[in-house]
């Protein structure tokens, strides 16, 4: 019953609130990235948002047929409402006042409750409930830097940067810090949007049904490179996640907390250039957060705000680009 609940409300939006904007925008249909989820956590999120959308909307279009009922039926001198000099109560007009937002409210109160739950960052229950006994999450640890994604497998020792590959059909469970400022992880077809902080620890998780290359970003701004700040996210076969695995695993680069150090000094990634790392010190991303909150930063360079062409030079000339 409840799946054909959703499936009508997301019918019925879709062909309804989504029709005017299909039709502005011709075939640029990819433009909009929330409206076609590829992922259990984005649909759950749009289906939530539908709910309050519709609810909220025929709460303002009742309000708004009345308010045009009114002016139709009291319009002065056209004598189409009685007059009753003695008038003090209706229990109809308490119905509608009452009884409607009342029912809002309590629809609103038990999607709100039953959404938090499912699409909860640290333990979405829409995803723990499709885990198989004995089935092993994928785990990723997310650390953001200026302006590049570092995504570590620990599982695997290894990482990668500004490329992050994942397996369909399988739980994906992140952590999420950040070396220099405040940003925020985001991918839209596949899971919402959350604030990765220096110096602290944030959770997401996604899994999706899906193989396909979706689009991933640093949603907030924070700073020169924020533009290029976005990274590929490609949903594949378990078969070939393994085989990308065992790629990554004999490349020649390795991640240690020194060659963090390096990694992690503000750097305009304009080329979106993916770089693998076959080896990876354990324990980094906690290694990472716990210098962070004693006060360990990467400056950022005078000359990338005084002079960002310049400083693009430099990167060039440095071999950095």
């Amino acid at each position: 019953m409840e799946k054909k609940w959703r499936n009508w409300l997301k019918n019925g939006w879709r062909a309804v609130a989504l029709a005017p904007i299909l039709l502005l925008s011709g075939c640029a249909s990819n433009t909009f990235w929330i409206f076609d989820p590829k992922g259990i956590m984005a649909k759950t999120n749009l289906f939530y948002l539908i709910v309050d959308v519709l609810i909220m909307g025929a709460i303002v279009g009742l309000t708004a047929l009345l308010v045009i009922w009114f002016m139709w039926r009291y319009q002065k001198g056209k004598n189409r409402g009685k007059y009753d000099p003695h008038w003090s109560h209706s229990n109809t007009i308490e119905v509608f006042v009452w009884g409607i937002p009342i029912i809002a409210v309590g629809f609103l109160s038990y999607f709100a409750v039953k959404g938090t739950f499912e699409i909860n960052p640290y333990n979405p229950t829409v995803i723990t409930r499709h885990m198989r006994p004995g089935g092993d999450p994928v785990e990723v640890d997310v650390i953001a830097t200026d302006w590049q994604w570092l995504f570590v497998y620990p599982q695997y020792h290894m990482a990668v940067a500004n490329e992050l590959v994942l397996p369909i059909h399988t739980p994906v469970f992140f952590r999420l810090t950040s070396s220099a400022v405040t940003t925020t992880f985001f991918i839209p077809q596949l899971v919402g949007m959350i604030d990765v902080m220096p110096g602290m620890r944030t959770k997401n998780a996604l899994m999706s049904d899906h193989i396909g290359e979706y689009q991933g970003i640093a949603s907030d701004y924070a700073g020169a490179g924020t533009s290029w700040m976005t990274f590929k996210t490609k949903m594949v076969s378990t078969g070939d996640f393994s085989q990308w695995v065992q790629q990554v695993q004999k490349a020649p680069g390795s991640m240690s907390y020194a060659s963090f150090n390096r990694f992690a000094q503000p750097y305009v990634d304009v080329h979106h250039h993916v770089l693998y790392f076959s080896s990876v010190e354990p324990g980094l991303f906690d290694h990472v957060m716990a210098e962070v909150m004693r006060g360990k930063t990467w400056p950022l360079p005078p000359m990338m705000t005084e002079n960002m062409v310049g400083y693009m030079q430099k990167q060039a000339a440095e071999h950095r680009d």
